[in-house]
Formats: structure tokens, C-alpha cells, sequence
């Protein structure tokens, strides 16, 4: 590809920014970083061409501030932004603000955003084309008044959820109206820190559902196709924790059922670039349309894997103006693909965000593996961001391979200076529900107990403490491979008790 895009902004930080530096150099478009104070030295900063400062480390004073960004794009010279996901990815205002100034935004053009990033204006067009959809508000609720009557209108239990963006963030499950007003709040603040808008609508919450997604691309010349589907059943607070694809539920009726509503709704809404339209699926195997993510998906390196396609290419080569090179007849889906989001957090307290400094950090040679990280040892990890490290995800011919060499990665990742999330994908992966495909989005919620990760030998546990603590200070690698000793949240909390 040729692109006519010479010098991109990535408009993000971590793990997310250097993935898509990396297809740029590959296509020899320079990349200028943006970053707040805290992450000067971060691998997305040291993996660019250029880099500017946003200023203070809070994503309101940094990462949110559009004004400041556009400033620095101009400042730079760049031909496009690149926003990735999170932040201002899914801002209709932003996207403005750099078309105006005639810097090409890659993503969806102002209008097919505002129709379809906006969640509400989503779930409007899909009741016009009569896509099966989640009883709950068309529109954001205009308080907490309108709320109640809204929420009593659809039955509890309800989902409040952000109308700007999502991602599990604004997100809040109500099931009494006594519960209401504080989660109401609470979804504000969230989505008003996340997404810098503080909306919320209402949405029937159906219990024991399957989260379904199907990633598509559409150029500016009328054509648009599907890259297939990814599960994303497997969540904590309404964020993804594993993914795969394709799905375990599907059969070849409603995946065709699936992926057609999607493409009605791409030429319906004019969208343009790289999104997704998310699904549920109930007990009874209906669908339902819940809202499309008009940017890169986190979990988008799964349907990388399966169909030898780099979606980040794609959406330059798109937002330059080029025809897509593929229609859908050449999609060759290949294998089975897992995605697993290495958090820092401590498994066994409710899931709250670790930090600290990565004082060791560790990826085994795996065929099959790949890893996009924004992490490197020394990196500091804040309250300030979201608290995902890195996304390990393997491929396998077979989905028991896939989970196989998932699993041998896991047990063989070193990660120490934070708790982390390693031991819980551990349990997951290895968990008969899960090996069966059959699990839901309350599959957490009902079969983890913390328990499960505390009852560890105690002379496993001392010597884990004591090598990776030898490793640190010496830079030997004496780790033991096994699952107790895989870098998980065990080590990193006896880690912290020995000082």
C-alpha cells in the first residue's frame, strides 16, 4: 500500500499506541506521540518519531484534551490522527475539530459517528431497520427522575450505560429502584472521566446472556464487508477479560442473521473505517443489537489472527481514500484464535487496580504467540489509566490448540512489581465450563470464588517469593515454570509482604 498519508498522531498511550506505531513504520508513515507528564518514558513515547507533551498525568488535562491535541497535530505537520480506542476515539466533537483544520481523522467521518457512536442514536437506527434490539431508552435519560420512570418502564434489573462510549466504563447494574440514584451517580462520574460525557440510558439487563461481536470495514466507495465474529463472554465489571474467535455459540443461520444486520446498519448510517456492531445472545438463542464501537476494538488482534489481516492497515488505506482490496468472498477464516488482557489488579479484592513499578517482565518464545504490550521493565503503573499491561494472544488450528499454547504461555510469563491478573486466566482457561464453550457473561459471577486462588501450598508459595526476588536483585532468570510461580497475583503479593 502507498498510502498518501506521510506522518500520523496517535491520539493514545500504552499498549494501543505502540501497536499502531508498528504498522505505521511497516509502511514508512512517521508517527508522533502524545503524552502527559507521568508517561514521558513510556514504551508508546520511545517506539515514535516524535513526541509531545499534554501536560498534567489526569486523562481530563491530558489524553481528553482535544483542543491541545489538535494544537500539537498542527504544530507537527501530520497528514491524519489516529485515535485508537478509549479517550477521545469516539468524540463526534473531536473528530470535527481535526477535520477542520483538514488533518484526516482514521476512523468513521462526524455523521456516521454521531449516528452510530452515540448509543442511543444507534439503538434508533436499528429499531428503524428492525434489527432485534435490548428493550431500554432510545434516548439518554435527562435525570434521575426520568430514570426511575424509565427504569420502571423496562423492569428491573436494568443497565445504566454510557451513551458516548464504552468498554465496560459508565456501566452499572440496578436491580431495585433503592439502588438507583447512587449508581445513577456513580455511572455519570465514570462516563464523564472516561469519555469526557456524562449520559447515560437505560437498558433491560438479561440474565446469563453470550456477548457476540462482529468487526467490519467499509471504504468511502460503497463497499463494506465482515471479518467475522469474537466472543467476549468472559468479563469482570462489564470489561472484557478473555476473547476468541469464532465464537462457540454460533451456528452458520445466525451468524449469517449477525453479520448481515451488521453490514445493513454500516450502509444505513453511511459508516466508513474500521468498527464493530456488539450483540447479545439470550438462553434462547435470540439476538439482539446492543451498540457498535466505532474505532479499533481492544481485542481486534483475535480477528487479525484468523484472517492474516491488518486491520490498522486497512483503516489508513481506507482514510486515504483507497478502495478496500477484499470483498467478502476473498475473507478466508483460518483456525482459532484467544486473546487474554493482562490487568494490573488484585484478583482477590474484587478486582481493584494494583500499582507500582514492573520490576521484572518476561515473554516466553511460544509458536503461535503474539503480544501487544505497552510495558517494559521499570515502566510505572498508575491510578491515572485504565489498568490493562498487555494482550497476549495465541493461535491454534484448532480451538483446543489455541488454549493450549495459551495456557503454556501463561504458566511461563514473567511479571512481577504489580499484582496481576495471570492467575485468574489461568482458572479461567483451564476451567471445564470454559474448555466446553459453555459460559456466559455471569460465568465469573457465578463459578469464581477468590478462595480458588488463595489455597496455594505454602512451600510453593515461599520459594516462588524467594526466586523471583533472587531474579529481580540479580537479573538471573531461576524462575520456576509452573503455574504457582508464573508471575501471577500470588508472587506479586508475597513479593510485597518480604519488601
Amino acid at each position: 500500500m502507498k498510502s498518501k498519508i506521510k506522518k500520523i498522531l496517535i491520539a493514545n498511550r500504552g499498549e494501543i499506541a505502540v501497536r499502531i506505531a508498528r504498522t505505521c513504520h511497516e509502511l514508512g508513515i512517521k508517527t508522533v506521540a502524545v503524552h502527559s507528564d507521568i508517561d514521558s518514558g513510556s514504551p508508546h513515547v520511545k517506539c515514535s518519531d516524535e513526541s509531545y507533551s499534554l501536560g498534567a498525568p489526569k486523562a481530563g488535562e491530558s489524553y481528553l484534551n482535544a483542543q491541545k491535541i489538535v494544537e500539537i497535530a498542527k504544530k507537527a505537520g501530520v497528514d491524519a490522527i489516529h485515535p485508537g480506542y478509549g479517550f477521545l476515539s469516539e468524540n463526534a466533537g473531536f473528530v470535527a475539530s481535526v477535520e477542520n483544520e483538514n488533518i484526516i481523522f482514521i476512523g468513521p467521518g462526524v455523521d456516521a459517528m454521531r449516528k452510530m457512536g452515540e448509543k442511543t442514536s444507534a439503538r434508533r437506527l436499528a429499531s428503524s431497520l428492525g434489527i432485534p434490539m435490548v428493550p431500554g431508552s432510545l434516548d439518554a435519560v435527562k435525570n434521575e427522575k426520568d430514570g426511575l420512570i424509565a427504569a420502571e418502564a423496562v423492569g428491573y434489573p436494568v443497565l445504566l450505560k454510557a451513551a458516548g462510549g464504552g468498554g465496560g466504563k459508565g456501566m452499572r447494574v440496578v436491580r431495585t429502584p433503592h439502588e438507583f440514584t447512587d449508581n445513577y451517580r456513580i455511572a455519570q462520574s465514570e462516563a464523564s472521566s472516561a469519555f469526557g460525557d456524562d449520559r447515560v440510558y437505560i437498558e433491560k439487563y438479561l440474565q446469563n446472556p453470550r456477548h457476540v461481536e462482529i468487526q467490519i470495514l467499509a471504504d468511502n466507495h460503497g463497499n463494506a464487508i465482515h471479518l467475522g465474529e469474537r466472543e467476549c463472554s468472559i468479563q469482570r465489571r462489564h470489561q472484557k477479560i478473555i476473547e476468541e474467535s469464532p465464537s462457540t455459540i454460533l451456528n452458520e443461520e445466525l451468524r449469517r442473521l449477525m453479520t448481515q444486520a451488521s453490514l445493513e446498519l454500516i450502509r444505513a448510517s453511511g459508516y466508513t473505517n474500521a468498527g464493530t456492531v456488539e450483540f447479545i445472545i439470550d438462553e434462547e438463542m435470540n439476538y439482539y443489537f446492543l451498540e457498535m464501537n466505532t474505532r479499533l476494538q481492544v481485542e481486534h488482534p483475535v480477528t487479525e489472527l484468523r484472517t492474516n489481516i491488518d486491520i490498522v492497515r486497512e483503516q489508513i488505506a481506507i482514510a486515504s481514500g483507497e478502495v478496500l482490496g477484499y470483498a467478502q468472498k476473498d475473507i478466508a477464516f483460518q483456525g482459532h484464535a484467544v486473546e487474554c488482557r493482562i490487568y494490573a489488579e488484585d484478583t482477590t479484592n474484587s478486582f481493584m487496580p494494583s500499582t507500582g513499578q514492573i520490576t521484572h517482565l518476561s515473554s516466553p518464545k511460544i509458536h503461535g504467540l503474539r503480544e501487544d504490550s505497552g510495558i517494559e521493565t521499570g515502566s510505572m503503573v498508575t491510578t491515572y489509566y485504565d489498568p490493562l499491561l498487555t494482550k497476549l494472544i495465541t493461535w491454534g488450528s484448532t480451538r483446543r490448540e489455541a488454549i493450549e499454547r495459551m495456557t503454556d504461555v501463561l504458566n511461563h510469563y514473567e511479571l512481577f512489581g504489580v499484582r496481576n491478573n495471570i492467575d485468574l486466566c489461568l482458572w479461567i482457561l483451564t476451567h471445564v465450563k470454559f474448555r466446553d464453550g459453555v459460559y456466559s457473561t455471569t460465568f465469573l459471577e457465578r463459578e469464581f470464588d477468590k478462595k480458588l486462588l488463595e489455597e496455594i501450598p505454602s512451600d510453593l508459595l515461599e520459594i516462588a517469593a524467594i526466586t523471583a526476588v533472587h531474579s529481580t536483585l540479580t537479573g538471573n532468570n531461576l524462575l520456576h515454570k509452573n503455574k504457582y510461580t508464573s508471575g501471577s497475583g500470588w508472587i506479586s503479593q508475597r513479593k510485597e509482604h518480604m519488601g
